[in-house]
Formats: C-alpha cells, sequence, structure tokens
C-alpha cells in the first residue's frame, strides 16, 4: 500500500505536471468568469449568487472559484518562491498585483465613478469633495486593504444597492486581495527560514492544524450542511488592515493544500479511478451535506488532476496573454454599470454575455498596457535585457585572415628573420585553428602564416563561459504569475 501512494505503481502529480503543459491557466481563466456568471444574481437582478441552492446553501459558484484560485495560487507561488531568491520573489509578486490594481483603482475612481454620477445626478456637485469621494478611494485603498468600497454615496439604486440598503460597492472582489497578500507574505517567511527546502513537513502541519479546526467547527455546527460559524476578524493590522477569521481559515487551509501538494507532488497519485471517486465525493458531499469536512478535499484533487489530465493544447489558453487578472479586477466594476444603465432588461443570459465581454474588454487593455508591461521589470529593465540579449546573439566574429598558398609561404619564410619566427612561436597555439594552411606546405611556412595571422585574428573565446559577458544559466519554465499568479485571486495574481 505504502509503494502505492509513493508512486511506484500510479503516475504521480510530479510524473505528470509540466510546467510548459499544464491546463492550470485556462482553470484560473474559467474560474474568474465563473465569479462573474455567480455575481450576475446580485449585481443585476437582486437574488442570489448563482449556484447557491444547487449546491445546498454550502457553498455557490463564485466561492467555489474563489477556492480554486487559492489552491492553485498556493501550489504556483510555492513553485515560485523554491526557484527564486527572496528578493526575485518579492518583486514578482509586487509587479504582478499592485501596477494592475492601482490603474484599477484609477479607472474606478476617475471613469467609472463620474460616469455614474453623471447618469444619476446629471452633474458631478458634491461628487469631489464627498467624504468618500474618488480621492479617498484610492488612496485609502492604495495597498489593497479596501477598506473604502462606495464612492460618493453612488450606487445606492442598484439591484446590489437595493440589497444592501445604500450606496453599494464599485469593485467588490477586490476584498479577497488582503488574504493574497498575506499567504505571499507567509510563503515569502518559509523562504526566509528556508523552511520550504529543509523542512518542508511544517507546511504539512500547518495545512493539518487548519484542516482540524474546519472539522471542528463541522462536528459542532447545527447540521452538515451547516456554513462555518464566522469567529469575528484578525487584526486589524498596519496598512493591510483586517480579516475575517472564517475566511482567514478557509483560504488559508486551500492555499496551505496547494503549497502541500507542490512539495509532496512526488507522494501524490493521480488517477483517472481516483478523480471518479473525487467527483463522486463531492457531488454527494455538496447535495447530501459535508462539503466542508470531505468535499473541500475531493474538490482540490479535480482541481490539480484537470491541470494535467486537460488536453495540452489547451495549455496554450492563458500562456502568452494573462487575461485572468484584469477580468477579476474589472468584473465587478463592469457589472454594476451595467446594471445601473439598465442591462438586466437583457434577461440573465444577456446581462452574463455583456459583463463578460466588457470585463474581457478592460481585462485585454489592463494586460497589454499596464500588467505584461510591469512584469518586464521581473529581471530589470528592458533596456539591459535588450543589450544582453544583443550580445548573446550576436557574438563578435572572429577575423579569418585570406588563406596563404604554398608558394607564397615559402616566400615569405625565405625572408623572414629569426627574430620574427620567434614571434610567431608565442602566437602559433591562439590562432592555430584560425588560419587555414595548405596541406603540403612546410612546417616551418606554416609557424610563418600562423606569425602574420596572429595579428590579425580575433581568438574565438566563446567556448569558455567566464569569458562571455553572462553566464548562461537554464531554469526551468513556469506560468503563472504571478504571476502570480496571480489570479487574481493568484496571481497572482503570477
Amino acid at each position: 500500500m505504502q509503494a502505492w501512494f509513493n508512486g511506484q505503481r500510479s503516475p504521480t502529480l510530479q510524473g505528470r505536471y509540466s510546467a510548459q503543459y499544464n491546463a492550470f491557466g485556462v482553470l484560473r481563466l474559467a474560474m474568474a468568469c465563473g465569479v462573474i456568471i455567480a455575481h450576475a444574481g446580485p449585481l443585476g437582478f437582486g437574488e442570489a449568487n448563482i449556484g447557491a441552492a444547487t449546491f445546498g446553501r454550502q457553498s455557490d459558484l463564485g466561492t467555489m472559484c474563489l477556492y480554486g484560485f487559492f489552491l492553485i495560487s498556493g501550489y504556483l507561488i510555492t513553485d515560485s518562491a523554491l526557484r527564486s531568491t527572496l528578493r526575485q520573489y518579492v518583486r514578482a509578486r509586487l509587479l504582478r498585483v499592485f501596477p494592475g490594481l492601482w490603474v484599477c483603482l484609477l479607472v474606478t475612481a476617475f471613469v467609472f465613478a463620474p460616469l455614474a454620477a453623471l447618469y444619476e445626478n446629471g452633474n458631478l456637485d458634491g461628487f469631489w469633495g464627498h467624504p468618500e469621494g474618488p480621492f479617498d478611494y484610492v488612496t485609502t485603498n492604495f495597498v489593497a486593504s479596501m477598506e473604502q468600497f462606495p464612492i460618493s454615496g453612488l450606487l445606492a439604486d442598484t439591484p446590489y444597492g437595493q440589497i444592501v440598503g445604500g450606496p453599494s460597492a464599485f469593485d467588490g472582489s477586490l476584498w479577497t486581495l488582503r488574504y493574497d497578500l498575506a499567504f505571499y507574505g507567509i510563503v515569502g517567511i518559509l523562504v526566509v527560514t528556508s523552511v520550504l527546502h529543509r523542512a518542508p513537513r511544517a507546511v504539512l502541519v500547518l495545512t493539518a492544524v487548519c484542516y482540524a479546526l474546519i472539522l471542528a467547527d463541522f462536528f459542532t455546527a447545527p447540521t452538515w450542511s451547516s456554513r462555518p460559524p464566522q469567529h469575528g476578524a484578525i487584526g486589524p493590522f498596519p496598512l493591510i488592515g483586517a480579516f475575517a477569521a472564517d475566511w482567514t481559515l478557509m483560504l488559508g487551509f486551500l492555499f496551505l493544500l496547494g503549497a502541500a501538494a507542490r512539495l509532496y507532488a512526488h507522494r501524490i497519485p493521480m488517477t483517472s479511478t481516483l478523480a471518479v471517486l473525487a467527483s463522486v465525493t463531492l457531488v454527494g458531499s455538496l447535495w447530501l451535506g459535508g462539503f466542508f469536512a470531505v468535499g473541500l478535499l475531493a474538490f482540490a484533487y479535480l482541481v490539480l488532476f484537470a491541470a494535467v489530465a486537460l488536453p495540452k493544447r489547451w495549455s496554450g489558453i492563458s500562456r502568452r496573454h494573462d487575461y485572468t487578472y484584469g477580468i477579476y479586477i474589472y468584473g465587478f466594476p463592469v457589472q454594476q454599470m451595467i446594471a445601473l444603465l439598465g442591462g438586466a432588461r437583457f434577461g440573465m443570459a444577456g446581462y452574463i454575455v455583456l459583463s463578460l465581454l466588457g470585463a474581457l474588454l478592460c481585462a485585454v487593455l489592463s494586460w497589454h498596457l499596464v500588467e505584461r508591461p510591469a512584469l518586464g521589470f521581473k529581471t530589470g529593465s528592458g533596456r539591459a535585457r535588450h543589450r544582453r540579449a544583443g550580445r548573446t546573439a550576436s557574438p563578435r566574429p572572429a577575423l579569418i585572415p585570406n588563406p596563404v598558398t604554398v608558394a607564397g609561404a615559402e616566400a615569405r619564410a625565405g625572408t623572414s628573420g629569426p627574430g620574427r619566427h620567434k614571434a610567431g612561436a608565442r602566437h602559433s597555439r591562439s590562432t592555430k585553428n584560425n588560419t587555414p594552411a595548405s596541406a603540403t606546405a612546410p612546417r616551418r611556412a606554416k609557424r610563418r602564416n600562423e606569425t602574420a595571422a596572429s595579428f590579425l585574428a580575433v581568438p574565438d573565446r566563446t567556448k569558455n563561459k567566464k569569458d562571455l559577458p553572462f553566464v548562461p544559466v537554464t531554469t526551468p519554465t513556469s506560468h503563472a504569475r504571478a504571476g502570480g499568479s496571480h489570479r487574481a485571486p493568484t496571481t497572482p495574481p503570477g
């Protein structure tokens, strides 16, 4: 039995996973779209999230996608940390999250919000000087604390505003970013303390502790279908704010589960039989109860199995152009604006299609104008990389003298002095391979020719790595990422 679980008789996650050919990108993209679809109920029609009734009120489509985000993020972020120094890791995470977030805050505060004010009030009177105005929105949420969601008292008459009973959030999806950053920080601490490399069992212990706390809440709940109880808040902490204890436990467990899966990928069997068993367990727990006890683990297994089992041609999706983060952070404000303009009149399907198209448009612009240029600074400035690439691609060519004939060699041999002969001997070793000589030329004529060539030729030193402008290093290919992957919530963010 132990040999079977060690992967000696079954393919493992490590054996089936390929950094280049995996479906994590398409899964993250599907989950970002799933969040938009789930939000169509409350944002467009004032109803519950899509999937809440189907999943026995234990979860819904958006929450399941959020669980998947944090699981994948734990796997990919840990993989990135194992291959990076602390400085590289921190820079990659910051560049994956903040440039896109800052532009999103600016667009929301100074494009979406003024348009909403003009539509609702016909003017911008009181908009700029409001206690929760656009400038306060940007500065308050600058480090992803998301302590302010409404802007200038707007969006109170939208379907979601009627649910909350007043001005509603412009971008409610951003509440998860503080959890992403907190978990990124935990991984950074594990890198500094060398736990990831030298004591990976500590991650297993942390994961087991979180799961034990979830089980404790499950067995003390009134029914098997009850959601975990709220345990108050953790914090507040400087800059980042407070964390909901129940969400910290649940999202932290999934993030650590993904990290443990990466560290022990060589011991996790990945078979179709286990995937079928996990599917049955997941469906049964959602319908009958017990999702938080057994369904979460089954769901996590299915996500990891899909990442390595889906067709390889799907791996190209989101690998070159990663729109996941942009779709996630722009989906909510786009849906709010569509609802404000009366998009519900097109029905649920029409509202969802308009929301997806609008979010995709914003995501494309965000990726090409903000996110991808920012990610270019992970390894230094673009100009420096261009210079290094130019030196590597176009090494200085060696100058080769014209071939010398036998007759010419003999003529020069007869007129050269002993001093010149000695100088040629000193240079003959470095230029021997660069001077073509006749196969029948005398030995002394060869040396004369080599003497002449030595002052013209540039020795080819590219075979010695010490003489290169930098030593080429082979690194494994990775995704995300953001990084960071990200997902959103990753990212990533990749």
